[in-house]
């Protein structure tokens, strides 16, 4: 059991190879996750306007073994965010059913949100879907980047960079997101 004396809540940011990241937990789990930015005050002001908790230095065991995690991900090691655990307090029914299906995708596995939706029990629901993986708090643990529009096309990112930092997530996982190469060209009969 963890000792009373540990923070149960708080946030820190840290380097990575891309960029500035951080995460926000509470008692019950991680409760807010940033993607990479240039620096570390952009990342801060994030945290503390969703998440207003305060920087901690007393850091839970499996909060030290996520940003170990995030930094080797960053660094593009397969890296597994099944086991953290996630504070999803208030999130109604629809997304977290959507969360759970897009938290069984495996390093370098795609989806559309159409068969998302679908293997989340909300057949028909794409749009929904893209609504819900739009409003998703932690981002890579629930890996919203790996869902795509119909047609293998990259879709829409919430996060900073948009599509353009999705795309570069997905090339990490050794993902190639992007036009098909053109088509060979015909026999002439």
């Amino acid at each position: 059991m963890e000792s009373t004396s540990q923070a149960t809540a708080g946030h820190a940011v840290f380097e990575t190879v891309i960029g500035f990241m951080g995460i926000a937990w509470s008692e019950a789990g991680l409760t807010r996750l940033c993607l990479p930015q240039r620096n570390r005050d952009a990342v801060e002001r994030r945290l503390l306007h969703h998440a207003g908790s305060a920087a901690s230095s007393a850091q839970p065991q499996w909060v030290i073994e996520l940003i170990a995690a995030i930094k080797a991900y960053a660094s593009g090691e397969d890296t597994a965010f099944s086991d953290v655990p996630v504070d999803l307090t208030g999130v109604d029914d629809f997304r977290l059913a959507i969360y759970d299906a897009a938290r069984k995708l495996a390093f370098g596995e795609t989806t559309t949100y159409g068969e998302l939706a679908k293997r989340a029990g909300h057949a028909g629901l794409a749009r929904e879907t893209g609504a819900a993986l739009g409003a998703n708090p932690v981002p890579l643990v629930i890996p919203c980047h790996r869902i795509l529009a119909a047609g293998g096309k990259i879709g829409g990112f919430s996060a900073p960079g948009g599509s353009t930092t999705k795309e570069k997530m997905l090339a990490m996982e050794g993902v190639r997101v992007g036009p098909p190469p053109p088509a060979q060209v015909s026999f002439g009969f």
